[in-house]
């Protein structure tokens, strides 16, 4: 079984013999339209699945993804991960500082607390994220690792579940997702808040490209 930190968010039985480790970004769609998929596979697996959602916000091209996961992390400070982690995908069009502050008070929660100064508590955490994906390879959002090793299928519900099939009837060493680090996958990463203009998605990215990602 998958090795988890202690930090780690997890859904679903958190004793579950099989891992889907995510790393995603709150402003890709594909991430939008795996989300989800991937509830809906742990909720119909009877306790043999947990989900594990690590960050790994693209901003050179989505300037509000880094907020969003600050947000996201504040939220699980306050006990609902999950609640903001889904309210974030399914509100993606407005990830605005306003937006996140409107999102917490729906739940119940401190929106003080979610976004600026108060919220960058978190940004060691977002950024360790991000390093152990860069270190696992990462190169874009969503990427999903079966009990450690990468799924190179699309994330639908048919091929998630035959990959599980196949990694658990010949799984070897399972790794975590936080393997050595691959050479040029270092580069620094900066926590400084970005505001470019958003760049268009696809209208329909669930059937249009559902293999498809967003690159680092």
């Amino acid at each position: 079984m998958t090795a988890l930190d202690v930090a780690d968010h997890v859904l679903g039985d958190r004793d579950a013999p099989v891992t889907l480790l995510e790393y995603g970004d709150y402003e890709c769609p594909y991430c939008a339209a795996a989300a989800p998929v991937l509830r809906h596979l742990v909720e119909d697996s009877d306790g043999q699945v947990r989900l594990v959602f690590r960050n790994f916000p693209i901003a050179d091209r989505h300037p509000y993804a880094l907020t969003a996961a600050l947000a996201a992390e504040a939220a699980g400070a306050q006990g609902a991960f999950w609640e903001m982690h889904e309210l974030l995908f399914a509100r993606q069009e407005r990830l605005d500082d306003a937006a996140l502050r409107a999102y917490a008070e729906e739940l119940g929660l401190d929106a003080d607390l979610v976004v600026g100064e108060p919220a960058q508590v978190f940004g060691d955490k977002v950024e360790k994220d991000f390093a152990a994906g860069l270190a696992a390879g990462v190169g874009g959002t969503p990427t999903v690792f079966i009990d450690g090793r990468l799924h190179s299928g699309r994330v639908e519900a048919g091929a998630l579940r035959r990959a599980i099939g196949s990694t658990s009837a010949g799984n070897g060493s399972a790794a975590d997702g936080r393997g050595d680090p691959r050479a040029g996958r270092q580069r620094r990463w900066s926590l400084g808040l970005r505001r470019a203009q958003r760049e268009p998605f696809p209208e329909d990215p669930e059937q249009d490209h559902p293999g498809d990602r967003c690159d680092y």
